[in-house]
């Protein structure tokens, strides 16, 4: 059976191949149905790893992916074949063909970068903790390419109208760059607001000096049928998004 993926409008170079995937298509039972592919939600380990194959042989990885264990920090790590065990880390990043760097989200918003050359990949993860710490910082300036030679692509997320987050968050947010105001409305709770994730990772990669940006738009909370999302299930499974290049 073939199982369905998300693949970036982007014009990347030829040897750039990237996916996000969807729930749908694996082998785990409820509640991660179906395609979980986080081996630390509390699905069992061989649903997953049955789940990891599925897409392996799907895309035609050149070799395992690099998993990580994301803890919404900053640390971007760079991705070899030689890794045999899951790294500590929210973004990874590579130089070397057949290297698949991968991040796992729910609603979190995960970015996949190239350079315009095809020479350099990257994936990160990014919920607001990560990205109002640095995490797209953090990794941009692991890479080797300027800034102006590279292009961005921003997966599935909460939407901007299902992201409710505290006061503090705009406040942080805002006093860090005045332009994130734009990024969030007032909710009907008091204290609260719907922010705009899309358009807060949009804020800093024009910051970083990056403007070719695609993606953004989906909603992983509004679509139960094509999507995982921790705000609207808690106990759930994960997608992946992955980068390499060939």
């Amino acid at each position: 059976m073939t199982i369905p993926f998300i693949t970036p409008d982007w014009p990347a170079p030829a040897n750039i191949h990237a996916a996000m995937t969807t729930r749908v298509g694996g082998v785990s039972l409820s509640p991660y149905v179906s395609l979980n592919l986080g081996d630390h939600v509390g699905d069992a380990s061989q649903a997953v790893a049955q789940n990891r194959a599925i897409v392996a042989q799907q895309l035609k990885l050149p070799s395992q992916a690099i998993w990580l264990n994301q803890s919404h920090s900053t640390t971007a790590i760079k991705a070899a074949t030689t890794s045999t065990r899951a790294c500590e880390g929210d973004a990874s990043y590579s130089q070397e063909r057949g290297v698949v760097c991968a991040v796992m989200t729910a609603d979190c918003l995960p970015l996949l970068i190239c350079n315009l050359d095809g020479t350099e990949v990257a994936a990160i993860h990014a919920g607001w903790r990560g990205l109002f710490g640095g995490v797209i910082e953090a990794t941009v300036t692991k890479l080797e390419t300027k800034p102006g030679q590279l292009m961005v692509w921003l997966g599935a997320a909460i939407g901007p109208d299902q992201f409710e987050v505290g006061a503090e968050v705009r406040q942080q947010f805002i006093a860090e760059d005045s332009r994130s105001e734009n990024a969030f409305r007032p909710s009907s709770r008091e204290e609260h607001w719907f922010a705009d994730i899309y358009r807060l990772a949009r804020i800093r990669l024009k910051r970083l000096g990056i403007n070719t940006i695609y993606g953004g738009g989906l909603c992983t909370y509004s679509d139960s049928e094509t999507f995982f999302s921790y705000r609207r299930d808690g106990v759930t499974g994960r997608m992946a998004s992955l980068i390499w290049m060939e």
